[in-house]
């Protein structure tokens, strides 16, 4: 009877850990996606990664709590696009990014592989959202093309 609901219980977790989003084996992993903040310099990135950068005055700001569901709902997808998930949650802290970006509050922002700063947002905003910015930059329509089979 033991063994029975160890086995049940066994594959009941192992069933709700695969419930998430599938990873496709083509797809990059997900490691490493999301990182504080505070120790890191944007030029790490340049060409090869594109920060999504999210300040809050505290991790308990409701809107960095939503933000950050909608991200971890959709890895994926954001790894998928090259990004890193770069997370500020300290209000007086003197980080590079804080003196960089000047967050007031909540703030969400999307900087290209070319350092450049795409997206602002005083309001969380759905990976969905993100993607499309993201998809219409014209080096992620360039990696589009280049995956499908090179064409210029």
């Amino acid at each position: 009877m033991q063994r029975t609901l160890a086995l049940v219980f066994v594959c009941f977790l192992t069933a709700f850990a695969g419930a998430g989003p599938t990873v496709a084996q083509d797809d990059p992993p997900r490691d490493d996606i999301i990182l504080p903040g505070e120790n890191v310099d944007l030029e790490e990135f340049m060409w090869t990664k594109r920060p999504l950068v999210v300040f809050a005055d505290s991790p308990a700001d409701p809107r960095y709590v939503q933000q950050m569901e909608y991200i971890n709902e959709r890895l994926d997808d954001l790894a998928l696009r090259d990004v890193v998930v770069l997370t500020d949650t300290e209000r007086g802290a003197d980080t590079a990014l804080r003196r960089e970006l000047r967050p007031r509050g909540f703030m969400l922002v999307l900087i290209g592989k070319d350092g450049t700063i795409y997206l602002r947002k005083p309001l969380p905003w759905s990976v969905r959202e993100i993607s499309r910015v993201i998809d219409k930059l014209p080096m992620r329509q360039q990696e589009v093309r280049e995956r499908r089979g090179g064409e210029s």
